[in-house]
């Protein structure tokens, strides 16, 4: 039987339920006006005020990002590099996570050693462009994924994950006449489900926001993501203040602001709910018993 609540304890509650409420506005307020000044017609965003909701309805915005045919050419840019590049990036950190998580590795202590030192000191830019044009990389698509294809803390992270695996799975495994890569491919990772999405998730992000790598590396503006290529229709619509030649109204800077950023975080939003349902499972969830 559960007591009836104190007069303290609903307080408390009442006060953490407020706070709650209040972050979550402080949140989610940001993302509403985003949307709504995107879908708001240009001469009333001109006028000012917060705005909330489109009190004028207007494509206007995604009409002038939409008026260029280079827009759905960078879009696939992006797509392209960020399945292809997350693919490296998993397979590359699953396939040194996983000798690093097995003590018996000679010499284990010292590649971990240089894993971390890789966190704390960096070449710099001058080295790393260097070291990317010496391998013909520059105007390619590789040179987005191949310099980026481990990240440490995230090797780190994963190696950990399968150290928690019981070694007596992968013996069971052993006795079966399994070998190394047939471990890691039927035991390993699907038990490391959780850990996979959610890396893969923090990979194809960083990939899909890529910017300042493409800037460095990528003068051919066939080949420019499709976050380059929202900068300059930014920089193109901030230099044609006063256009009259959509609707025939003005296009605002703001607005086009608004549905770049929207059309840029689209893609990132609508794949998280299928990996979200990996995100609270346990690694060993069900896996062994007793």
């Amino acid at each position: 039987m559960t007591q009836d609540k104190t007069w303290g304890n609903r307080i408390f509650d009442a006060v953490n339920y407020t706070l709650l409420m209040l972050t979550g506005l402080i949140c989610i307020v940001p993302f509403i006006y985003v949307l709504a000044v995107s879908f708001t017609a240009p001469h009333i965003v001109a006028e000012g005020g917060f705005i909330l909701y489109p009190k004028e309805f207007s494509l206007a915005a995604y009409e002038y990002i939409f008026s260029t045919n280079t827009l759905v050419r960078s879009l696939g840019v992006s797509i392209y590099v960020t399945v292809l590049g997350t693919f490296i990036n998993l397979v590359f950190t699953a396939l040194l996570a996983y000798p690093l998580s097995r003590p018996t590795l000679r010499g284990r202590k010292y590649i971990l050693l240089g894993v971390l030192f890789t966190m704390l000191f960096s070449g710099g830019l001058i080295p790393t462009y260097y070291v990317v044009r010496s391998l013909h990389m520059i105007d390619s698509l590789w040179s987005l994924m191949i310099p980026s294809a481990i990240s440490a803390f995230n090797l780190i992270v994963l190696k950990n994950f399968f150290q928690q695996i019981p070694e007596g799975l992968e013996d069971s495994a052993k006795i079966d006449g399994c070998n190394d890569v047939g471990i890691l491919m039927r035991i390993v990772l699907p038990l490391s489900l959780p850990a996979i999405a959610t890396f893969g998730l923090f990979y194809a992000v960083d990939h899909w926001n890529k910017y300042f790598h493409a800037i460095m590396y990528i003068n051919d503006n066939t080949k420019w993501p499709i976050q380059v290529m929202l900068r300059e229709i930014i920089i193109n619509a901030n230099s044609r203040i006063g256009d009259t030649s959509i609707d025939e109204m003005y296009i605002q800077p703001l607005t086009i602001k608004m549905a770049v950023i929207v059309f840029a975080t689209l893609p990132i939003i609508v794949v998280y709910p299928f990996l979200q349902k990996h995100f609270a499972k346990g690694v060993m969830l069900g896996s062994v018993k007793g």
